[in-house]
């Protein structure tokens, strides 16, 4: 019995000591317990992820590996509109003899941009914090490089006010720079068939970095006109109407084409028809990817984005057939693209029939801008650019002011609203907006190109105009192009002639 007692007492005594010990080791390990916590929340959410395998540097707390995936694919989805896309509507849209020098502009702006884009562009443009900024208003970034190892690994932070999204640096760079690049290579639209290529390749670099990522800062990363309210879902303004605008001061800087070419001859139906089809359906990472993620919202601005380019296209070809007779391909292609760049602005803060209603407006006020109103201008908009990006751009913004639809923006940005439900300040800043675009675009536009032209000739001498892609480039689209230059031509050491046709149009002019 007495046996029994003291073997009590013993284990009562051990249960104790350890007690003691475990809660002395307990409050002097909490901060290392608070890590193993978060360690084992890591690991069991990589477990989730099924990216376990991986270091844990490669999955960490704050990425959201879907929404990853989704913006990697969006951006390749939107490269694939410049490169093959608009570099084949463009060479099908061009004559025959051009097809080579509008497709090797499209495919320079995209290789060059990125160049800029990684030197100084996108801190221009995104970064965090600002370098210039007015009582408060971001004016734009520090123009540094952007690919510093540890940098593009982190956590995306961007803009005037350090905006935040759940996914890395790199992948956001690169989402941003297809952006950046889609929008001089539209622009190369209104100066086909004439632009000195050298010009072009010296003009490229600066305009994007000297108009581009200012207007980026100001109403894609958070800068002065978000600040003020202005919105633009996903470039209507940024892209399309710098890209149209951009085109209008160019034609205009540089000069016409030759007399006997100021007319669009489509020489490739089929490559028109195959570049718009990747235009289009690049169109959804385009507007997809704007959420930044795989939201609700990104689903949403998919479906408006073709919503609105089928109506669109159907109104083209309507007013095709009204004033023309007849609908084209061409103008089919044509009233698809304005769709896409009007609903650009306003894909992810409407519904659905708000947006049929800007593919109806997009398919008719761009189509009077391209054949009433650019006529009258006088400046030889080579594929009516203008007309086609900047007017359907300035249509989606205003229209963005209207139809802001508080049930779908609460996905995005709640709070915002248009002047259908209440908000009139809302349209009114999307004016100001664009109108500070326009001139902003247009002025240094025309004074960059301006300088330029005192060193490099922006337009090609005449005798290389008269001939084309191989005295340009050395090739040509099409084996039967070649029977049609002359033997001169083909001699580097030779000058080459310009037809005494042609010269004597010249001379007219």
């Amino acid at each position: 019995m007495k046996t029994w007692k003291y073997k009590v007492l013993l284990i009562s005594q051990i249960i104790l000591i350890m007690f003691l010990f475990s809660t002395i080791l307990t409050h002097s390990q909490t901060a290392t317990n608070s890590s193993t916590i978060q360690q084992l929340n890591q690991s069991i959410q990589s477990i989730l992820n099924r990216t376990s395998s991986y270091p844990a540097a490669a999955v960490p707390s704050w990425l959201d590996t879907g929404s990853n995936a989704w913006m990697l694919t969006a951006a390749t989805f939107v490269g694939l509109q410049s490169v093959p896309g608009v570099a084949l509507y463009y060479a099908g849209l061009s004559k025959k003899k051009y097809a080579v020098n509008s497709a090797l502009m499209v495919f320079y702006a995209f290789a060059i941009v990125l160049v800029i884009w990684m030197i100084a562009g996108y801190s221009f443009g995104f970064g965090y914090p600002a370098l210039l900024s007015i009582h408060g208003y971001g004016i734009f970034g520090y123009p540094v490089p952007a690919w510093g190892g540890l940098f593009e690994a982190s956590e995306t932070t961007y803009g005037p006010s350090g905006l935040h999204a759940n996914i890395p640096t790199a992948t956001f760079i690169f989402f941003q720079f297809v952006f950046a690049a889609i929008t001089p290579i539209l622009l190369a639209g209104g100066v086909l068939e004439r632009m000195n290529f050298k010009a072009w390749m010296v003009f490229v670099p600066f305009w994007s970095l000297l108009v581009y990522s200012p207007v980026a800062y100001w109403l894609f990363a958070g800068g002065w006109l978000n600040q003020l309210g202005a919105v633009d879902f996903s470039g209507g303004y940024v892209i399309h109407v710098d890209a149209g605008v951009g085109a209008l001061a160019a034609a205009l800087a540089i000069g016409p084409r030759l007399a006997s070419e100021r007319r669009l001859e489509a020489h490739s139906l089929p490559l028109i028809l195959a570049g718009a089809g990747l235009i289009w359906l690049g169109w959804d990472g385009f507007n997809g990817g704007d959420p930044l993620g795989a939201t609700v919202d990104a689903a949403i601005a998919v479906l408006n984005t073709n919503i609105a380019t089928a109506v669109s296209a159907v109104v083209w070809m309507l007013m095709d057939m009204k004033f023309f007779g007849k609908p084209t391909l061409v103008g089919a292609t044509s009233g698809a693209i304005t769709g896409l760049v009007a609903i650009t602005p306003a894909a992810g803060y409407v519904n659905g029939w708000e947006a049929a209603l800007i593919g109806i407006a997009s398919g008719s006020i761009p189509w009077m801008a391209l054949y009433w109103l650019e006529p009258k201008l006088r400046v030889d908009d080579t594929l009516g650019i203008f007309s086609t990006h900047g007017i359907a751009g300035i249509v989606g913004g205003l229209l963005t002011g209207v139809f802001a639809n508080p049930a779908v923006t609460q996905f995005i940005y709640p709070g915002l609203t248009g002047a259908l439900y209440g908000n009139w300040y809302q349209l009114g800043i999307q004016a100001l907006a664009a109108a500070i675009v326009v001139v902003y675009d247009f002025a240094v536009t025309f004074g960059l190109l301006k300088f330029i032209g005192l060193f490099i000739p922006l337009q090609a001498p005449p005798q290389e105009l008269a001939i084309g892609d191989y005295a340009m480039h050395g090739e040509v689209a099409y084996s039967e192009l070649l029977a049609t230059i002359p033997e001169n031509a083909k001699s580097k050491e030779q000058q080459i002639a310009l037809p005494k046709k042609e010269e004597e149009e010249n001379n007219e002019e």
